[in-house]
């Protein structure tokens, strides 16, 4: 799986960016979609207009981690892995029974999004087993990525020459658009279009970057590590309208 969104939506971290990193235009011309293409056969790309695009493909996929891609309400959706306790998710959502993980991941947005108030931390939280995803949602421009506490799913993440956010479950395609400025994205923390990155199983925690380097000494981006010294100042998602929505407040 691949998506690229424009810094408009998703504004890359800093500390992602290497010195020299090498680093093209992963949208221009839509060349890493179409190397995305060109090593994953039969692959699908969305085009998501000026906010950026994704890519999926079922090629070579782990049976067991497996990828699913849906489209709901404007709600794009990738997901990769299996979830656990999706039986009670079910419950909590009031989903039937043939919904599936990437169903339950957009219903768990649509909830933070239109009927909190939820901490964004625990709705993720509450998601139990092996995965990683990606949501964007058109209405409001906004992104949401995931991956669980133990990193069981392959995730990457990185920026381009032009500051857009790439991620993928493959790194060498991320390394195809970022050169040196990405890394594995970081376990048991999620990202939002408007909150940046958080950690959602130490959600009072601030997050610090701890500058990565590869096997030949190269910096390449950052590792985002949990600060036990650094804590958040406390901060909840409003119940909000169909005017509103927690994505622009969170």
């Amino acid at each position: 799986m691949l998506a690229v969104f424009d810094k408009s939506v998703a504004k890359s971290p800093e500390a992602l960016q290497s010195p020299q990193s090498g680093s093209v235009s992963a949208l221009k011309d839509g060349f890493l979609a179409q190397h995305f293409a060109s090593v994953h056969p039969s692959s699908v790309t969305v085009n998501l207009g000026s906010s950026g695009l994704i890519v999926y493909s079922l090629d070579k996929q782990n049976p067991l981690l497996p990828r699913l891609f849906a489209v709901v309400d404007d709600i794009f959706c990738l997901f990769q892995g299996h979830i656990e306790n999706v039986a009670l998710l079910k419950q909590q959502y009031g989903l039937n029974k043939t919904a599936n993980e990437v169903i339950i991941i957009i219903e768990a947005y649509r909830t933070l999004r239109d009927r909190g108030p939820y901490p964004a931390d625990q709705v993720v939280r509450d998601i139990q087993g092996k995965f990683a995803f990606i949501l964007y949602d058109s209405a409001s421009k906004a992104a949401f990525v995931a991956a669980d506490p133990d990193g069981n799913v392959p995730f990457f993440w990185g920026t381009d020459s032009e500051g857009h956010l790439v991620l993928a479950d493959d790194a060498e395609v991320v390394k195809k658009g970022c050169g040196n400025s990405f890394a594995p994205f970081p376990k048991g923390c999620f990202f939002t279009s408007s909150g940046g990155l958080r950690s959602y199983e130490h959600p009072h925690n601030e997050l610090k970057a701890v500058p990565r380097v590869d096997s030949s000494g190269q910096m390449c981006g950052a590792n985002f590590k949990v600060d036990a010294e650094a804590k958040k100042e406390s901060s909840g998602i409003p119940r909000v309208g169909s005017a509103a929505n927690w994505s622009t407040t969170y």
